[in-house]
């Protein structure tokens, strides 16, 4: 295999970071050529020292760049230099692992120009799943999947003839950190409770969501857009030890699991990969250490974030970026210890409430309903301090 551009987005983050990891690891078969950060400016003038790419992004506009950019990179900043890094010519793959729908414009960008996306970014198909699909026709780009779940079910895909032969995909969840708590204790939940996952290491917000399962319902309209299935055959299932990542049920009545201790690595190394696998050095898959596995039903009682972000899905339109961007709000809110955890879902479904469902026709109707959804949730955190 000859050596490959691959531009990175959010590579200071734990995805980012997770695939310099791979790369290392593959003998030059990849090249970073452009390398982005949110505002970890330091961070990222370590790895341009390192790694040598061509262009470097801070995408805080407010961020204070170097003062000596080093290691013969061009520096850039702002947002719209994310365009930029994503369309980058020498970059083969774009890895995007931007947090939130401010990687959106970049995950399309990066479709039209026809790269292939390697999308840890899910919020750019709940947000605007048709618009995704289509500028990846349009511009003969190509979208794989890098999340653990999905990147199992593409897997398990491979040699599926037509999407008939399949009955339902079944996405697991760990269940997070508060799997058994009470909904009574729930209430109680702090800061620190919450951002301890019991099988995975993420960043602040994805943790948050995969304690409310939030995420969850994210992945759930990830997968109706990836795979063309529709809300009726997609199901998910608490399995705490995090070993099966997803299956695919056939209408055979066969079932296909892709199996592994928990590791982004190995998702991350087949979206870069694909179709070829490669030689790397990863724990290896001992089914007498995994031990006994087990699954759940999701307790909906516990965690409504999951059902709402569900029925979004269901809805279709401008629902999904309303979703999404009132749980970022309501989840900055709890990290800042404004909104307690019951609230994330509260003010979720605040903004679902009071929105007038709009059809998805361009980016704008998006940044629309992802700015109403701001302020509104803004507001119901506000209103719940003051009380």
């Amino acid at each position: 295999m000859s050596t490959r551009g691959i531009s990175i987005l959010g590579a200071t983050g734990s995805i980012g970071r997770s695939t310099l990891r791979v790369l290392d690891q593959l003998d030059g078969s990849f090249r970073p050529v452009a390398l982005t950060a949110h505002r970890s400016v330091d961070v990222l003038a370590e790895l341009v020292d390192r790694y040598r790419p061509r262009l470097a992004v801070v995408a805080d506009a407010d961020a204070a760049m170097p003062a000596d950019p080093s290691g013969g990179a061009d520096w850039m900043q702002g947002r719209e230099a994310l365009i930029e890094a994503a369309t980058h010519p020498d970059a083969e793959i774009v890895l995007n692992a931007l947090v939130g729908a401010a990687g959106l414009a970049s995950t399309i960008a990066a479709l039209r120009a026809g790269k292939r996306v390697a999308l840890a970014n899910k919020e750019s198909l709940v947000c605007a799943g048709p618009l995704v699909r289509r500028a990846e026709e349009e511009g003969g780009g190509e979208l794989i999947p890098v999340d653990s779940e999905h990147s199992a079910i593409f897997q398990c895909l491979q040699g599926c003839a037509a999407r008939g032969e399949v009955r339902k995909l079944v996405l697991t969840a760990s269940g997070g950190p508060f799997r058994e708590w009470s909904e009574a204790r729930l209430s109680d939940v702090r800061r620190a409770d919450a951002l301890r996952h019991p099988t995975w290491e993420m960043g602040a917000k994805i943790t948050i969501d995969s304690a409310t399962l939030a995420n969850k319902a994210l992945e759930v309209i990830e997968a109706h857009h990836l795979f063309g299935m529709s809300y009726d055959n997609i199901e998910t299932v608490v399995h705490p030890q995090s070993i099966i990542h997803s299956m695919v049920e056939f209408v055979d009545g066969s079932v296909l699991a892709q199996m592994g201790f928990p590791s982004m690595e190995i998702p991350i190394l087949y979206a870069l990969t694909y179709p070829d696998r490669m030689r790397y050095e990863s724990r290896r898959f001992d089914p007498v250490a995994a031990g006994d596995l087990s699954f759940e039903p999701v307790r909906h009682a516990a965690f409504p974030i999951f059902g709402l972000g569900v029925e979004a899905g269901r809805a279709g339109g401008t629902a999904p970026a309303v979703f999404n961007a009132a749980n970022e709000v309501a989840v900055a809110a709890f990290l800042e210890d404004r909104l307690d955890f019951p609230g994330i879902p509260a003010a979720v479904a605040d903004a679902l409430d009071r929105w007038e469902q709009t059809e998805l026709g361009s980016l704008d109707d998006v940044w629309h309903a992802d700015a109403w959804a701001r302020r509104v949730t803004d507001h119901f955190v506000r209103s719940q301090a003051l009380c």
